[in-house]
């Protein structure tokens, strides 16, 4: 039997490097008796970030790169399912046509058309769901069940034996089970593949197959993966494959990780590798952060059986009677920290259970006017919540017929102010201009000019919505020359877009956007980050619907058989972003310069991508967020290899909570090294009264007390 090393210990112990260690002692083992050629190790990490996080640390551990691949669980499988595709292809008499994959945002469309007969019966509608929440959790059950090793056919036993009776009929679970197993088949005969899709494709008929075993070990040595507390059940697989092939494997555990609890991650089923391992490494705690002292004493007065948390020396809190107000003074008190010297923006991180996009807003805004740089995280915001996007959307139904009904006066007014910038609009999170000049002298059209054009020139119409002259406008001249030009240049590029369209030189409405950023938006100009990542994520899932819509509509030339639709493709791709379905995130590409800013993240984004500071500000204190959280999928206890077979209760929720918050103020008291402030309103956004978990912890925290700045020196 071969090496199975567990190496396991708290946040921050070393975990990553102890296992980079070990995977260069085997390459050196085995220089002598060099493997199969071209055979490499595969290094697994969490996520996509963690991944290029572990690619930089062997570029700066090894001075010579070793053969090894990295990956994600999720990317991994995909690629096997896409590289042993003829292999499926023979094994379940698929048609032999190349695998496509589908992003969420068009899996949910799509699934909603499959469904549409189904969608309006009895059967399929659960009390308080809307047909979005429908669709989107039923699709969920499909993911849930295939990262569990669950066979999509069993769902119809597993989901009315486990969702409590009050929510649904047994009838309905029954129905969305035969729903899903309509929606597998149907993509898996076009030859496209979601995420679900894939993982079910994986561990239920590629990894037993005899030629993908035989294949493994040509193509891989060994095996390493990091943090397996994030990683599905189904991953066991991987590393029995690994074993059975007589290949070391090296495993990390972070027992108070488990980040991806409920959002497909089985930690449970992964630890019992633990009982297989031929060696356990057992880190200790490391020194230098919080949680070595207090995070046992916390942990017990939050969620043990003390009356009140013990007072660490080291917290401190900022309570206000208002949330307005506790954003401001916790802008505030950063930007004091930062004036006295004491500790670098890049050094500190304001951490919440959630994270609206007024607290982002409000924060940035203030701590810019400070000079103080922002990195806001990955909010998971629907896409058409940035201006520059709807804009460039709001252009499409004035040069394709048929979609009149979508755009209306304010989307035409903010069109014209956005798209008649003479500069880039800066980032929120940018420091000021430098020149002095205000956000109205760098648009041609203000907003005031704007609402007066789209008021007496937008023309709307169901088919074709238009434009009219400024002359349509009997005071056009209190637009004033600047507007009035701009205005005229828009139109006539609009103009020139129709007559591109009629004579079939747009070859969609990709080629359209990609037109008008280059047009109106770009211009040679460096954009801020945060608005480029928003026009990538745009292009990449216009260019990816129009992909899966050829894919459709060349097997429907073929077959005969046609979708319904009471819209065209333009129509049904303006309609799926308006919607506010949050969309797949671009191919991570890093901002060229490190972060040297304060760090806005959510829990989960902070713990998932393994960030520590010296400082973090805990927003939100008193929020019973802290407890419930927001980052579960419905019914993900029913896929656990622990679940009892009986349907959740509330005893079972409130345990997971707890368990769930503990390791979180484990986790978080590891990654802050010299303090915590948590700031607390006494009213939450909605004018509640916050009652949180951490409420105690507030109660016992001495206040803030502002730092004076340093004297200026002479």
């Amino acid at each position: 039997m071969a090496e199975l090393r567990w190496i396991e210990g708290p946040t921050g112990s070393g975990k990553t490097a102890h296992l980079l260690a070990q995977v260069s002692q085997w390459q050196t083992a085995i220089a002598d008796r060099s493997p199969a050629p071209g055979a490499m190790m595969v290094l697994f990490a969490a996520n996509g970030d963690n991944r290029l996080a572990l690619v930089d640390r062997l570029a700066t551990t090894f001075s010579q790169p070793l053969p090894l691949t990295t990956s994600t669980p999720a990317g991994f499988i995909q690629n096997e399912v896409s590289l042993f595709w003829p292999v499926l292809v023979d094994r379940l008499g698929l048609n032999p046509q190349f695998p496509m994959k589908l992003r969420p945002e068009n899996e949910q469309e799509l699934a909603t058309r499959v469904w549409r007969s189904h969608l309006t019966t009895e059967d399929f509608t659960i009390p308080g769901w809307t047909v979005n929440q429908l669709v989107r959790r039923s699709l969920d059950f499909l993911q849930l069940a295939a990262l569990a090793g669950i066979p999509t056919e069993d769902l119809a036993t597993l989901l009315p034996e486990g969702i409590p009776a009050g929510l649904a009929p047994p009838d309905t679970w029954r129905a969305i089970a035969a729903a899903l197993i309509t929606w597998r088949d149907w993509c898996l005969q076009r030859g496209l593949l979601t995420y679900g899709i894939a993982t079910e494709l994986y561990w239920r008929h590629l990894l037993p197959h005899p030629t993908y075993r035989d294949q493994w070990p040509q193509r891989f040595w060994g095996l390493a993966a990091d943090d397996v507390d994030e990683y599905p059940a189904c991953f066991e697989g991987i590393v029995e494959l690994a074993q059975a092939t007589d290949q070391p494997v090296a495993l990390s555990w972070n027992p108070h990780g488990k980040v991806r609890l409920g959002v497909g991650a089985d930690p449970d089923a992964l630890e019992r590798w633990r009982d297989r391992a031929t060696a356990i490494d057992t880190l200790p705690a490391p020194l230098g952060n919080l949680a070595t002292a207090w995070a046992d004493p916390l942990v017990n007065g939050v969620v043990g059986e003390t009356a009140s948390p013990e007072p660490i020396p080291e917290m401190r809190v900022i309570q206000t009677t208002s949330r307005g107000e506790l954003l401001r003074q916790t802008a505030e008190a950063i930007a004091q920290v930062v004036a006295s010297g004491e500790v670098a923006p890049a050094d500190m991180a304001v951490i919440g259970p959630g994270f609206d996009a007024i607290a982002r807003y409000t924060l940035a805004e203030i701590l810019t006017k400070h000079r103080i740089p922002v990195e806001s995280l990955n909010d998971q915001r629907p896409l058409v919540s940035t201006p520059l996007v709807r804009a460039v959307l709001s252009l499409i139904p004035f040069v394709y017929p048929g979609l009149g009904r979508l755009i209306n006066r304010d989307a035409v007014a903010e069109m014209l102010v956005v798209l008649s910038q003479s500069d880039q609009i800066p980032s929120s999170t940018d420091f000021p201009d430098p020149n002095g000049r205000s956000w109205f002298d760098r648009v041609r059209i203000d907003p005031v000019r704007a609402e007066l054009i789209a008021d007496h020139c937008f023309q709307p119409h169901p088919d074709h919505p238009d434009l009219l002259p400024l002359s349509e406008f009997p005071r056009w001249d209190r637009i004033g020359h600047r507007a009035a030009d701009t205005y005229e240049t828009l139109r006539t590029w609009i103009t020139q877009q129709r007559q591109a369209r009629q004579q079939r030189l747009l070859s969609s409405p990709v080629s359209l956007m990609d037109r008008a950023i280059q047009q109106f938006l770009w211009r040679g100009n460096h954009l801020p980050y945060d608005q480029l990542a928003a026009l990538r994520e745009l292009m990449e899932t216009a260019q990816h619907f129009w992909l899966v819509e050829g894919r459709l509509q060349q097997q429907q030339r073929f077959s005969g058989e046609k979708l319904a639709a009471d819209l065209p493709p333009e129509g049904r791709f303006l309609q799926l972003l308006q919607q506010g379905i949050v969309t797949a995130n671009p191919f991570p590409v890093r901002p060229e310069a490190q972060n040297q800013g304060i760090t806005l993240a959510t829990v989960f984004q902070y713990r998932s991508q393994r960030l520590s500071h010296r400082w973090q500000f805990w927003l939100d204190a008193g929020s019973p967020r802290w407890l419930t959280g927001t980052d579960a999928l419905f019914g993900y206890p029913l896929f656990l290899r622990g679940w009892s077979g009986r349907p959740w209760t509330i005893e079972s929720v409130e345990q997971s909570h707890e368990a769930r918050l503990e390791r979180i103020l484990r986790d978080l008291l590891g990654r802050a090294r010299d303090r915590v402030i948590l700031c607390h309103s006494d009213l939450a956004v909605n004018g509640q009264e916050q009652t949180g978990p951490l409420l105690t912890l507030v109660n016992t925290v001495e206040a803030w007390e502002p730092l004076e700045p340093e004297p200026a020196r002479r």
